[in-house]
């Protein structure tokens, strides 16, 4: 897929997959295209070139909208609203969705279920959002950056709720600027440079020869201080 706003080339000829049953992680640097590759494929933001397949149907159509879930970086847009009583909304948009009380157990939202979004801290909204995303029972889930924030135990307790979406047969793409999360939790890893996958393979493939973080920094661009150069580790 292809898009650009403006100037600005954001995918250029990105193409990936993700399969049932699987985690797929999707790293790269900042501004490398992860986000938009979500919105593309969750209908938020139409392809200037190419075309996307989600469970067998046109990314943003009914058919394949009722079927995912979405967990994105930010929810500004929730801030005055309680986190049980945006759970209990969007339940409402499924045919069948969890019992939220299970769901805000599950996650350990219950203590502050009833306190606005806006104030909450970072890993409290990360978790609400990712309440969100899995409320209507999804078959294909998207986070991005999912435990951005939380704290190491919240971590940790996040990636076995992600572990058992996969267990379940849930397609689960994530993307992450941590590695250890990519190594412990990705079944297939794809690595996005400048909107373009430059690197793609399962953690064991990838890391033959030198580690995870290694491959990363020798294929992906360096942005930092205002300059840009590929291969960060030299």
């Amino acid at each position: 897929m292809a898009v650009s706003f403006g100037r600005k080339t954001a995918l250029a000829g990105l193409s990936l997959s993700a399969a049932r049953g699987e985690i797929t992680a999707v790293l790269g640097p900042n501004g490398a295209g992860k986000t938009t590759m979500i919105r593309c494929c969750t209908g938020l933001v139409a392809p200037d070139a190419g075309s996307i397949r989600v469970l067998g149907h046109a990314a943003g159509s009914p058919e394949a909208s009722n079927r995912i879930g979405l967990m994105p970086q930010s929810t500004g847009a929730w801030s005055g609203i309680r986190a049980e009583e945006l759970l209990h909304y969007l339940a409402g948009l499924y045919a069948n969705p969890q019992d939220v009380d299970e769901l805000m157990d599950l996650l350990g939202i219950t203590d502050f279920a009833r306190t606005p979004y806006r104030r909450l801290s970072g890993g409290q909204q990360q978790s609400v959002n990712l309440a969100g995303a899995l409320v209507g029972r999804p078959e294909l889930v998207f986070l991005d950056e999912p435990t951005a924030g939380m704290d190491p135990h919240v971590r940790r307790h996040t990636w076995q709720v992600i572990r058992k979406l996969r267990d379940d047969g849930v397609a689960v793409l994530l993307t992450t600027h941590a590695m250890d999360e990519a190594e412990r939790l990705a079944d297939h890893v794809w690595m996005v440079d400048q909107g373009r996958v430059v690197v793609s393979g399962t953690v064991q493939e990838l890391t033959r020869e030198a580690p995870l973080e290694d491959v990363f920094l020798l294929n992906t661009t360096a942005r930092v201080g205002g300059h840009s150069r590929r291969g960060g580790r030299r």
